[in-house]
Protein backbone atom coordinates (compact mmCIF):
# COMPACT_ATOMS: atom_id res chain seq x y z
CA UNK A 1 0.00 0.00 0.00
CA UNK A 2 1.36 2.97 -1.09
CA UNK A 3 1.75 6.41 1.53
CA UNK A 4 2.95 8.72 -0.87
CA UNK A 5 1.47 12.39 -0.72
CA UNK A 6 -0.71 12.32 -3.31
CA UNK A 7 -0.44 15.94 -5.59
CA UNK A 8 -2.85 18.84 -4.62
CA UNK A 9 -3.91 18.38 -7.90
CA UNK A 10 -4.89 14.67 -7.73
CA UNK A 11 -6.56 15.85 -4.06
CA UNK A 12 -8.72 18.45 -5.70
CA UNK A 13 -9.72 15.95 -8.40
CA UNK A 14 -10.79 13.49 -6.27
CA UNK A 15 -12.39 15.62 -3.59
CA UNK A 16 -14.33 16.73 -6.23
CA UNK A 17 -15.31 14.01 -8.10
CA UNK A 18 -16.30 12.02 -4.44
CA UNK A 19 -18.29 15.28 -3.54
CA UNK A 20 -20.13 16.04 -6.96
CA UNK A 21 -23.03 13.84 -5.96
CA UNK A 22 -23.97 16.32 -3.06
CA UNK A 23 -25.05 18.81 -5.47
CA UNK A 24 -27.86 16.49 -6.91
CA UNK A 25 -29.32 16.43 -3.38
CA UNK A 26 -31.97 19.16 -1.80
CA UNK A 27 -29.15 21.98 -1.18
CA UNK A 28 -28.47 21.65 -5.08
CA UNK A 29 -31.88 21.68 -6.29
CA UNK A 30 -32.28 25.01 -3.91
CA UNK A 31 -29.25 26.69 -5.84
CA UNK A 32 -31.43 25.80 -9.25
CA UNK A 33 -34.40 27.56 -8.20
CA UNK A 34 -33.03 30.75 -6.60
CA UNK A 35 -31.76 31.60 -10.67
CA UNK A 36 -34.71 29.67 -12.31
CA UNK A 37 -37.55 30.92 -10.35
CA UNK A 38 -37.76 34.19 -11.00
CA UNK A 39 -36.60 33.42 -14.21
CA UNK A 40 -39.73 31.42 -14.92
CA UNK A 41 -41.58 33.72 -13.57
CA UNK A 42 -40.83 36.08 -15.82
CA UNK A 43 -40.73 34.21 -18.78
CA UNK A 44 -44.58 32.77 -17.86
CA UNK A 45 -45.54 36.82 -17.52
CA UNK A 46 -44.54 37.35 -20.48
CA UNK A 47 -46.10 34.31 -22.43
CA UNK A 48 -49.31 35.00 -20.67
CA UNK A 49 -48.96 38.57 -22.00
CA UNK A 50 -48.11 37.57 -25.66
CA UNK A 51 -51.41 35.00 -25.43
CA UNK A 52 -53.60 37.79 -24.47
CA UNK A 53 -52.00 39.67 -26.93
CA UNK A 54 -51.95 42.55 -24.65
CA UNK A 55 -50.22 45.97 -26.25
CA UNK A 56 -46.87 46.15 -24.32
CA UNK A 57 -46.51 42.64 -24.42
CA UNK A 58 -43.23 42.98 -27.05
CA UNK A 59 -40.12 42.40 -25.64
CA UNK A 60 -38.79 44.72 -23.58
CA UNK A 61 -34.68 45.39 -22.64
CA UNK A 62 -35.62 47.07 -19.74
CA UNK A 63 -37.22 44.32 -18.05
CA UNK A 64 -34.47 42.57 -18.60
CA UNK A 65 -32.18 45.10 -17.27
CA UNK A 66 -34.03 45.39 -14.06
CA UNK A 67 -34.52 41.53 -13.31
CA UNK A 68 -30.99 41.01 -14.11
CA UNK A 69 -29.61 43.45 -11.93
CA UNK A 70 -31.72 43.69 -9.12
CA UNK A 71 -32.79 40.37 -8.76
CA UNK A 72 -30.25 37.74 -10.05
CA UNK A 73 -27.23 40.24 -9.35
CA UNK A 74 -28.39 41.71 -5.67
CA UNK A 75 -30.75 39.11 -4.83
CA UNK A 76 -30.34 35.94 -5.90
CA UNK A 77 -26.60 35.37 -6.67
CA UNK A 78 -25.71 36.41 -3.12
CA UNK A 79 -28.02 34.09 -1.16
CA UNK A 80 -26.96 31.24 -3.97
CA UNK A 81 -23.63 31.52 -2.11
CA UNK A 82 -24.81 31.78 1.36
CA UNK A 83 -26.37 28.25 0.84
CA UNK A 84 -23.66 26.63 -0.66
CA UNK A 85 -20.52 27.52 0.75
CA UNK A 86 -21.16 26.15 4.11
CA UNK A 87 -21.96 22.85 2.70
CA UNK A 88 -18.20 22.45 1.96
CA UNK A 89 -15.39 22.27 4.60
CA UNK A 90 -17.25 23.81 7.06
CA UNK A 91 -20.02 21.40 7.28
CA UNK A 92 -17.55 18.67 7.65
CA UNK A 93 -15.99 21.07 10.15
CA UNK A 94 -19.31 20.99 12.34
CA UNK A 95 -20.44 17.59 11.92
CA UNK A 96 -16.85 15.99 12.90
CA UNK A 97 -16.15 14.27 9.35
CA UNK A 98 -13.60 16.04 8.05
CA UNK A 99 -11.03 14.56 10.03
CA UNK A 100 -11.78 11.34 8.61
CA UNK A 101 -11.00 12.83 5.06
CA UNK A 102 -7.46 13.51 6.70
CA UNK A 103 -6.62 9.87 7.34
CA UNK A 104 -4.86 9.05 4.40
CA UNK A 105 -2.13 11.65 3.24
CA UNK A 106 -3.33 14.87 1.12
CA UNK A 107 -2.42 18.27 0.87
CA UNK A 108 -5.18 19.51 3.39
CA UNK A 109 -5.14 23.20 2.01
CA UNK A 110 -6.71 21.95 -1.38
CA UNK A 111 -10.02 20.32 0.25
CA UNK A 112 -11.88 23.86 0.13
CA UNK A 113 -11.14 23.84 -3.31
CA UNK A 114 -11.76 20.57 -4.24
CA UNK A 115 -15.43 20.81 -1.94
CA UNK A 116 -15.80 23.68 -3.32
CA UNK A 117 -15.50 23.20 -7.34
CA UNK A 118 -18.44 21.02 -7.70
CA UNK A 119 -20.98 23.89 -6.31
CA UNK A 120 -19.43 26.26 -8.82
CA UNK A 121 -19.56 24.36 -11.69
CA UNK A 122 -23.50 23.19 -10.64
CA UNK A 123 -24.15 27.31 -9.89
CA UNK A 124 -22.58 28.44 -13.25
CA UNK A 125 -24.60 26.06 -15.09
CA UNK A 126 -27.89 27.84 -14.16
CA UNK A 127 -26.75 30.91 -14.34
CA UNK A 128 -26.23 30.16 -17.54
CA UNK A 129 -29.64 28.74 -18.43
CA UNK A 130 -31.23 31.84 -16.38
CA UNK A 131 -29.40 34.29 -18.20
CA UNK A 132 -30.25 32.55 -22.06
CA UNK A 133 -33.67 32.71 -20.15
CA UNK A 134 -33.68 36.48 -20.28
CA UNK A 135 -33.18 36.77 -23.77
CA UNK A 136 -36.44 35.57 -24.46
CA UNK A 137 -38.34 38.40 -22.92
CA UNK A 138 -35.92 41.06 -24.82
CA UNK A 139 -32.41 40.80 -24.04
CA UNK A 140 -29.88 42.85 -25.68
CA UNK A 141 -27.66 40.17 -27.73
CA UNK A 142 -24.78 42.78 -27.46
CA UNK A 143 -24.68 42.42 -24.12
CA UNK A 144 -25.58 38.59 -23.67
CA UNK A 145 -21.50 37.72 -23.06
CA UNK A 146 -20.55 40.24 -20.85
CA UNK A 147 -23.65 39.37 -18.73
CA UNK A 148 -22.80 35.43 -19.11
CA UNK A 149 -19.15 36.57 -18.28
CA UNK A 150 -20.29 38.96 -15.33
CA UNK A 151 -22.29 36.90 -13.29
CA UNK A 152 -20.18 33.05 -13.56
CA UNK A 153 -16.96 35.21 -12.65
CA UNK A 154 -19.05 37.01 -9.82
CA UNK A 155 -20.06 33.45 -8.85
CA UNK A 156 -16.47 31.97 -9.04
CA UNK A 157 -15.59 35.26 -6.62
CA UNK A 158 -18.75 35.09 -3.88
CA UNK A 159 -18.41 31.28 -3.28
CA UNK A 160 -14.60 31.77 -2.64
CA UNK A 161 -15.13 34.48 -0.56
CA UNK A 162 -18.07 32.90 1.60
CA UNK A 163 -16.08 29.74 1.78
CA UNK A 164 -12.93 31.76 3.13
CA UNK A 165 -15.66 33.40 5.76
CA UNK A 166 -17.09 29.94 6.76
CA UNK A 167 -13.59 28.83 7.65
CA UNK A 168 -12.66 32.32 9.46
CA UNK A 169 -15.78 32.82 11.70
CA UNK A 170 -18.40 30.58 13.34
CA UNK A 171 -21.18 32.91 12.58
CA UNK A 172 -19.65 33.04 8.83
CA UNK A 173 -23.30 33.67 6.52
CA UNK A 174 -24.37 36.63 9.20
CA UNK A 175 -21.20 38.33 8.15
CA UNK A 176 -21.26 37.35 4.71
CA UNK A 177 -25.08 38.36 4.61
CA UNK A 178 -24.27 41.68 5.92
CA UNK A 179 -21.65 42.04 3.54
CA UNK A 180 -23.94 41.41 0.26
CA UNK A 181 -26.71 42.97 1.89
CA UNK A 182 -25.70 46.19 3.64
CA UNK A 183 -22.18 46.97 2.23
CA UNK A 184 -22.78 45.88 -1.36
CA UNK A 185 -26.24 48.47 -1.93
CA UNK A 186 -24.29 51.30 -0.40
CA UNK A 187 -21.48 51.29 -3.84
CA UNK A 188 -23.36 54.25 -5.00
CA UNK A 189 -22.70 56.57 -2.66
CA UNK A 190 -19.22 55.40 -2.03
CA UNK A 191 -16.03 57.21 -3.61
CA UNK A 192 -15.21 55.61 -6.62
CA UNK A 193 -11.67 53.86 -5.09
CA UNK A 194 -14.49 52.20 -2.49
CA UNK A 195 -17.13 51.12 -5.33
CA UNK A 196 -13.95 48.71 -6.98
CA UNK A 197 -13.99 46.81 -3.52
CA UNK A 198 -17.75 45.41 -4.43
CA UNK A 199 -19.34 43.04 -6.41
CA UNK A 200 -21.98 45.15 -7.93
CA UNK A 201 -19.18 47.41 -9.70
CA UNK A 202 -17.34 44.73 -11.04
CA UNK A 203 -20.45 42.69 -12.28
CA UNK A 204 -21.87 45.85 -13.69
CA UNK A 205 -19.06 47.07 -15.73
CA UNK A 206 -18.51 43.63 -17.02
CA UNK A 207 -22.68 43.66 -17.96
CA UNK A 208 -22.12 46.55 -19.87
CA UNK A 209 -25.28 48.35 -18.12
CA UNK A 210 -26.80 49.52 -14.46
CA UNK A 211 -30.24 48.78 -13.47
CA UNK A 212 -30.40 52.58 -12.63
CA UNK A 213 -28.14 55.97 -12.77
CA UNK A 214 -27.86 57.81 -9.66
CA UNK A 215 -30.22 60.54 -8.97
CA UNK A 216 -29.33 63.90 -8.33
CA UNK A 217 -31.74 63.99 -5.49
CA UNK A 218 -29.49 61.22 -3.54
CA UNK A 219 -27.56 62.95 -0.68
CA UNK A 220 -23.81 62.53 -0.66
CA UNK A 221 -24.06 60.22 -3.93
CA UNK A 222 -20.53 59.68 -5.51
CA UNK A 223 -19.62 60.07 -9.69
CA UNK A 224 -20.26 56.42 -10.94
CA UNK A 225 -16.89 54.95 -12.22
CA UNK A 226 -16.65 51.98 -14.71
CA UNK A 227 -13.43 49.62 -15.31
CA UNK A 228 -12.72 48.22 -18.51
CA UNK A 229 -14.34 44.85 -18.66
CA UNK A 230 -10.98 42.74 -19.18
CA UNK A 231 -9.84 44.42 -15.76
CA UNK A 232 -13.12 43.97 -14.08
CA UNK A 233 -13.24 39.90 -15.03
CA UNK A 234 -9.29 39.43 -14.20
CA UNK A 235 -10.22 41.06 -10.73
CA UNK A 236 -12.98 38.82 -9.89
CA UNK A 237 -11.12 35.99 -11.05
CA UNK A 238 -8.18 36.75 -9.03
CA UNK A 239 -10.20 37.51 -5.93
CA UNK A 240 -11.59 34.19 -5.99
CA UNK A 241 -8.34 32.27 -6.41
CA UNK A 242 -6.73 34.40 -3.10
CA UNK A 243 -10.03 33.41 -1.07
CA UNK A 244 -9.85 30.03 -2.36
CA UNK A 245 -6.06 30.16 -1.20
CA UNK A 246 -6.47 31.85 1.69
CA UNK A 247 -9.04 28.87 3.00
CA UNK A 248 -6.84 26.46 2.26
CA UNK A 249 -4.40 28.19 4.15
CA UNK A 250 -6.63 28.52 7.11
CA UNK A 251 -7.77 25.38 6.71
CA UNK A 252 -3.69 24.14 6.92
CA UNK A 253 -3.55 25.78 10.39
CA UNK A 254 -6.82 25.24 12.52
CA UNK A 255 -6.41 22.01 14.60
CA UNK A 256 -8.56 19.33 13.45
CA UNK A 257 -10.32 16.72 15.53
CA UNK A 258 -13.12 14.20 16.22
CA UNK A 259 -14.71 16.80 18.76
CA UNK A 260 -12.49 19.76 18.50
CA UNK A 261 -13.49 23.37 19.73
CA UNK A 262 -12.87 24.81 16.27
CA UNK A 263 -16.12 22.98 14.46
CA UNK A 264 -18.37 24.34 17.45
CA UNK A 265 -21.12 26.89 16.69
Amino acid sequence: MSTAIPTPLATIRATARGYLPRVFQGRGWVLAALVMVPVGLSLLIYTVAQIKGAGDSHPHPGEVLKIFHEVLVKMMLPIMALVAAPAGIREDMEQRTLALMLVRPAPVWALPLGKGLPWFFWGAAWLVLGTLGLQVIGGDPALLPGRLVALVSAWWGELALMTLVGLFFKRGTLWGALYFFLWEPLVRIFPPILQRLTFTHHIESLAGSRAAEVGTSQLLAQEQVSTHPALACLALLAFGVLCWALAGWKLHRTPLGLAGSEAEG
